[in-house]
């Protein structure tokens, strides 16, 4: 039944029941050791007034008022006299004591309280008793006994009893009313947490437990709850970014492929309707479906790249010339455009990382330029050490980015240009391939741009860990800085044939 109740309701509940049970202790303390104490003070009352009828010739007629006296044989069972009460003037006299039959007094010997006996009777008439006390004295032939009423003893009692019932009456309405509002009191922040559930569960999770403090413990459960809540709220938002992003990486994925899948059907109709029997025709189907399959299989390739990065798989880890690499990829750059000024500025650094996947984004960062920048724009690259990273720079003079280019740059299938055909431009996916390989290298890439100041392309990498306690690679030492340009001779030929994937100023 207990667990019906509400918290608040168990808690007054308890209160109210401990502190029943000690008023209850003390109330019936107080009343026994008042009432023995009573009782004490009439037995003394009683010595007193026996004494008055022990002596020698003592007449039973005498004595104080409102005492009843007997005397009895020895053995208690013969009546050999009584005395009336005698009230008081003007008082009427109470109904006498109702005595047992048979009254029975230890006799040891000797004087004093061992050889009387104190015992309490009603009253042969009414709800009053007596407290009698009955003695044999040392070598007496009879029995004296003496009661006095207990009218007042138990008036007094009675008072007390009502005053207990009343203070302890009072002291539990009070109790349980104080218990009511500290408990209301103290379980505020539990109805404001009770408010905040109900209003996440309705959909707003930005609401948090107010007036949450650490001096209670509900108050520190506040505390957690809200830091809890900020977290879930974080994941939730995180997760809703993530649903929409891989929602639209899908839908974009799927507007990329249609265009180059419509073009095969396209062509592929254009052979069934009588190409193959036209040479001209047929070359340019068969050149049109070889064009637009390569386009598919590098966008599948992109997107399969960068679904292994999203996964966290680990690519290969080995000591490499980053300053080789980026040679290479620059005479690469000329190669495709070679009346482009591409200036590099390199010394020798070695990090940690993927030979092919670390040409890859350096190629699209140059690839982008090209994309978006004059003909005649020159470039400057630049390789080199900063605070125990690997720096690569891009930098060109071209029209540059506004600030909401720079923010969605690495964006992927983003593109600054959107009238920008997909035969001239990308599908938005190179720097969004620079920025995943970065990352999988441990390193962070970066955009700065001034409107018709021209952008900067900044990759950080983790050295090498020789190269970062100062230790040079022992595969070539020196620096090397050149100036590439049109009439620059191509020392390495080896990929210069090899065009450079094309990339969008956008992920």
């Amino acid at each position: 039944m207990l667990r019906e109740l509400s918290l608040r309701s168990r808690l007054v509940l308890g209160v109210i029941c401990l502190a029943a049970l000690g008023l209850a202790v003390a109330d019936i303390a107080t009343y026994t050791s008042l009432r023995s104490f009573l009782i004490n003070r009439t037995d003394t009352a009683l010595d007193q007034d026996e004494h008055a009828f022990d002596q020698p010739g003592a007449d039973l007629e005498g004595g104080p008022p409102n005492i009843f006296v007997q005397l009895r044989s020895v053995d208690g069972t013969r009546v050999l006299g009584t005395r009336p009460i005698q009230p008081f003037r003007g008082e009427t006299a109470p109904s006498p004591p109702r005595l047992p039959a048979k009254i029975s007094v230890s006799q040891t010997g000797g004087a004093g309280p061992d050889h009387a006996r104190y015992f309490t009777v009603p009253t042969q008439s009414g709800d009053d008793r007596y407290r009698v006390r009955a003695s044999i004295e040392p070598g007496a032939s009879e029995m004296l006994v003496v009661a006095t009423s207990l009218h007042d003893v138990q008036d007094t009692l009675d008072r007390l009893l009502l005053i207990e019932l009343l203070v302890t009456g009072a002291v539990l309405i009070a109790l349980a009313a104080l218990g009511l509002w500290v408990v209301r009191l103290g379980l505020r922040p539990l109805r404001e947490i009770e408010k905040t559930a109900d209003a996440i569960a309705a959909g707003d999770l930005t609401r948090r437990v107010e007036r949450a403090e650490e001096r209670t413990e509900v108050g520190r459960l506040g505390l957690a709850l809200n830091a809890m809540l900020s977290q879930i709220e974080t994941a939730f938002r995180a997760q809703e970014a993530s649903e929409q992003k891989m929602r639209r990486f899908v839908a974009d994925a799927s507007h990329e492929l249609r265009t180059p899948l419509a073009a095969v059907r396209a062509y592929a109709e254009l052979f069934t309707r009588g190409a193959r029997q036209r040479p001209g025709d047929l070359d340019r189907a068969m050149s049109g479906i070889s064009r637009e399959s390569e386009r598919m299989s590098t966008l599948v390739e992109d997107l399969l790249l960068l679904a292994r990065l999203d996964e966290g798989r680990a690519l290969r880890k080995e000591p490499v010339r980053l300053d080789l690499v980026v040679s290479e990829a620059v005479e690469t750059a000329h190669a495709v455009d070679p009346k482009r000024e591409i200036g590099l500025e390199a010394e020798d650094v070695v990090v940690l990382g993927d030979h092919d996947r670390l040409r890859q984004i350096v190629d699209n960062l140059l690839a982008n330029v090209r994309a978006h920048t004059p003909a005649d724009t020159a470039v400057r690259v630049l390789v080199g050490r900063q605070n125990g990273s690997a720096v690569i720079e891009v930098t060109d003079l071209g029209p540059g980015m506004s600030a909401e280019e720079i923010g969605r740059v690495f964006e992927r299938f983003y593109r600054a240009d959107l009238t920008r055909s997909r035969s001239s431009g990308g599908v938005g996916l190179g720097l969004s391939i620079v920025s995943a390989v970065a990352a999988a290298h441990g390193g962070t890439v970066e955009a700065h741009s001034v409107p018709g100041g021209g952008a900067t392309f900044r990759i950080l990498l983790p050295l090498e860990q020789r190269e970062s306690q100062g230790i040079h690679s022992n595969v070539e030492d020196g620096s090397q800085s050149r100036l590439v340009s049109s009439d620059h001779p191509h020392a390495n030929d080896r990929r210069s044939d090899e065009p450079a994937r094309t990339s969008d100023r956008s992920p």
